[in-house]
């Protein structure tokens, strides 16, 4: 039955006096957050807050997907393969969610974007710093990528450690090593700052686990998570192109790079390369 005046009974037990007791605007430290959109443009332009909300949301969910990725980097190095696909599975939510974001954005048209872009100087999604953390773990390492980040101590020092660590990917093969599977010495002994390419040698062992998935499922799983982790990388790099398209056309980008064309190029990096390759072999004569 609704209330008879449209409103909810207040609760007698609710807290209501946060004078020494830890609030939820106290917890997530509310007023620091609130605070950081801070528009630019002179006179402020209404739709810059989106785009300022549509970037520190992004941030925010990336700190996250790097958290959860070093993390299942880890456990695979101490061969605790089940929660390290947890820690993937999350990651694959947040970056379905990341994807819809941009539909938001799109949402910008762009005479709307114009009215302020020019404000913006040469800041740039390019020079997100987590964005190319998160990269780097998964395999994608460019040293050459630390040269935008040298302004910043504390981003240039992350990305140079990261660098200089295996990636997920590193470590998964080092995983099935220790399982028992024939991974080459070549790759488990590799140069973990540049990035891994395909290797041929590969896909036989892959071919096997997906063949043979009721004797390697644990491995047959966490193949097809690393599968899901790249599509989905993939489509928000689409998504990032289809909506700065829409937005600027073939415009050169505010941080100095060709734009759409720049981001095209992107879609050809690839994380995983033996497991996609896998699949046109599996079902065909040996």
């Amino acid at each position: 039955m609704p209330a008879d005046d449209n409103t909810r009974e207040f609760d007698p037990d609710i807290v209501t006096d946060f004078r020494k007791k830890m609030s939820y605007g106290s917890y997530l430290d509310l007023e620091t957050l609130l605070s950081a959109q801070r528009p630019v443009s002179e006179p402020e332009h209404h739709d810059e807050l989106l785009f300022i909300i549509q970037h520190q949301t992004t941030e925010l969910w990336l700190k996250l997907v790097l958290h959860e990725l070093q993390s299942a980097r880890d456990l695979l190095r101490a061969d605790q393969l089940p929660p390290a696909l947890k820690r993937i599975a999350r990651v694959k939510h947040i970056q379905r969610t990341l994807t819809e974001q941009w539909s938001v954005l799109a949402t910008l048209t762009p005479t709307e974007y114009a009215e302020f872009r020019g404000f913006l100087g040469n800041s740039s999604g390019f020079q997100s710093y987590q964005y190319r953390a998160v990269e780097f773990v998964l395999g994608n390492k460019n040293r050459r990528m630390l040269s935008v980040f040298e302004s910043d101590p504390a981003a240039h020092a992350l990305l140079a450690g990261l660098l200089d660590e295996p990636s997920i990917y590193d470590e998964f093969l080092r995983y099935l090593h220790r399982a028992g599977f024939a991974i080459p010495s070549s790759l488990l002994d590799r140069d973990v700052t540049e990035a891994h390419t395909f290797t041929p040698e590969l896909v036989p062992i892959f071919r096997d686990i997906y063949e043979h998935a009721s004797d390697h499922w644990a491995e047959y799983e966490a193949c097809e998570e690393l599968v899901d982790l790249e599509d989905n990388f993939q489509l928000w790099r689409f998504r990032h192109l289809k909506t700065v398209q829409r937005t600027i056309g073939m415009k050169s980008g505010t941080g100095g790079s060709n734009g759409v064309s720049f981001l095209q190029k992107a879609l050809e990096l690839t994380f995983f390369p033996e497991l996609f390759a896998v699949r046109t072999e599996i079902g065909t004569p040996q």
